[in-house]
């Protein structure tokens, strides 16, 4: 393995660590990061959506088809539950609307990337996995604008419309070009696809640190709140998908894989449609960098219960 390859096994390996070091230091040390300016964060997400392009493949499509219920089943507890959960915390924890309406739209957004790999290593069902995260994704340009309307737009201002645009930019038109690259250009694919992580975990490390950073003397004051609201958000999300799954008689690989699409969300765009639409209200865009910090860590952590378990019940 030559060097570069071991960096980059080594930077993905370890992106919960780097992403709360790289939050730590933001807030205590603003000025580390303000070479990463807020208006750049479009474009690292779109970074990071044009390397899922690159690392799809056309079966990820295909169990869209071949199990639709299990992929509809888990895109309904996606857009159901982690919304509804955001507005009832908000309101449970009286946050003033900035805070809210980021919390919203952390709930608001498609699953994120990295749950594919919170499922993989927690055994789970990784086909069912992926499957949701290309569906949610797909669906995030029409649901994510007009569930946040409905949810926060009667204290708010939410441009639907614009909102549409914004995530059809930075998301689906990124991995529409990495999926044609990958049609294209085979061999170059195939020789940067081992690069991919490295490459997304620097970028997601890059614009927590940016939100961070920008809004740390605000973070300082509002802390605690607003760290505790998302860490339940996340663990309630991960609770919820994993007892609808068994609920509905899913397998234990089944319903690990909706836990974990459940709970972790797509945080960078929830940070980047909060600097685009709700640039009025800077703390609009740090629960998503919060839940950055915190769904990567309680990820590892859970997917070693959701693998003892899954373990457990192959032994019986």
């Amino acid at each position: 393995m030559n060097i570069c390859l071991k960096i980059s096994t080594f930077i993905a390996k370890y992106m919960a660590a780097l992403v709360l070091a790289a939050a730590v230091v933001a807030l205590f040390v603003p000025a580390s990061f303000s070479w990463v300016k807020t208006s750049s964060i479009n474009y690292l997400l779109g970074v990071v959506m044009f390397g899922m392009g690159l690392s799809l493949n056309p079966t990820d499509f295909k169990i869209v088809f071949s199990r639709p219920k299990d992929v509809g089943i888990g895109c309904l507890a996606q857009f159901g539950i982690m919304p509804l959960l955001a507005i009832a915390l908000a309101r449970i924890f009286g946050l003033p609307d900035e805070l809210a309406v980021g919390l919203v739209l952390v709930g608001c957004c498609p699953g994120g990337t990295a749950s594919n790999v919170i499922t993989y290593l927690a055994k789970g069902d990784l086909a069912l996995s992926v499957g949701m995260t290309c569906v949610s994704t797909i669906l995030a340009p029409f649901l994510t604008p007009l569930l946040t309307w409905l949810l926060v737009g009667t204290s708010v201002e939410v441009d639907v419309l614009s909102m549409f645009w914004s995530i059809v930019k930075v998301i689906i038109l990124p991995i529409s070009i990495g999926l044609v690259i990958k049609r294209f250009f085979a061999e170059f694919t195939k020789a940067v696809t081992a690069y991919l992580p490295a490459v997304s975990s620097i970028v997601i490390v890059l614009i927590v640190g940016s939100v961070v950073a920008a809004n740390s003397a605000q973070l300082m004051s509002v802390g605690l709140t607003i760290i505790f609201a998302v860490a339940l958000h996340n663990i309630c999300g991960f609770t919820l998908g994993w007892l609808l799954a068994r609920t509905l008689k899913m397998t234990t690989r089944k319903s690990a894989a909706v836990s974990v699409e459940v709970g972790m969300q797509n945080s960078g765009l929830a940070c980047t449609l909060a600097q685009t639409h709700f640039a009025t209200m800077p703390l609009a865009a740090v629960p998503g960098a919060v839940f950055s910090v915190w769904h990567n860590i309680a990820g590892a952590l859970w997917a070693k219960v959701l693998s003892a378990k899954i373990e457990k019940d192959n032994t019986l």
